[in-house]
């Protein structure tokens, strides 16, 4: 197994993981577990490879990664009230997939167009999607509106990745610096409360206030 498919098949699963932990979390039943846990771990390279026109898309023509979704998410089932915050832990998790992904996604994206600026895209693409899925359909906060650095992360990791590979450096040692330039950067945002500068402008109108013009 060479690196980018153990960081493919290690993305799939801690994504299958918070998906299952977020399930936990509005106490559904072991379906919706499974089907959460699918949905974030194979949300984000769904849309990749739907762009890239890649069909069959990666779960359709290798199973192995529903297998794994369904096993994650079997497992959190069984084990999710064993953890204090498990809020907590879905956000370091989705931090560790969020870094696998940047740079599969990115390897991905280079390989199917030699585009080194599609290449950053769909790493951020297939880095992101399946969390923004999981907080959609559970309700929670979603992790692209907290303030802490994310998205920016994703970029990184995946330009990282570029840079590596026009660097020449081999698979193993672009993978493993993109996936940790991606890693130091979201989890020193959770860990200090890393941001960028925000918006300092007149925030917009409420449906109250709009509604009244």
């Amino acid at each position: 197994m060479d690196i980018l498919t153990g960081l493919d098949y290690a993305g799939v699963a801690v994504f299958a993981a918070t998906g299952a932990l977020a399930a936990s979390r509005k106490q559904l039943d072991f379906i919706a577990f499974l089907f959460l846990a699918a949905i974030t771990g194979i949300g984000g390279g769904t849309i990749r490879d739907t762009i890239l026109g890649q069909t069959p898309v990666f779960w359709v023509q290798d199973h192995i990664y529903l297998l794994i979704c369904a096993g994650v998410g079997a497992l959190v089932f069984f084990t999710a009230h064993r953890f204090e915050s498990r809020y907590k832990v879905l956000l370091w998790l989705d931090a560790v997939g969020m870094a696998a992904y940047s740079v599969k996604g990115a390897a991905i994206g280079f390989s199917a167009t030699g585009s080194s600026v599609i290449a950053i895209v769909t790493g951020i693409l297939t880095a992101t999607f399946g969390g923004v899925l999981r907080d959609l359909l559970s309700g929670e906060q979603s992790v692209l509106m907290r303030r802490e650095i994310y998205l920016t992360a994703a970029l990184f990791g995946a330009l990282a990745w570029v840079v590596c590979h026009h660097a020449g450096l081999s698979p193993v040692v672009g993978s493993s610096i993109g996936f940790v330039v991606a890693m130091v950067i979201r989890g020193g945002a959770l860990h200090y409360g890393w941001s960028l500068p925000t918006y300092k402008g007149k925030p917009g109108r409420t449906m109250e206030e709009i509604e009244k013009l």
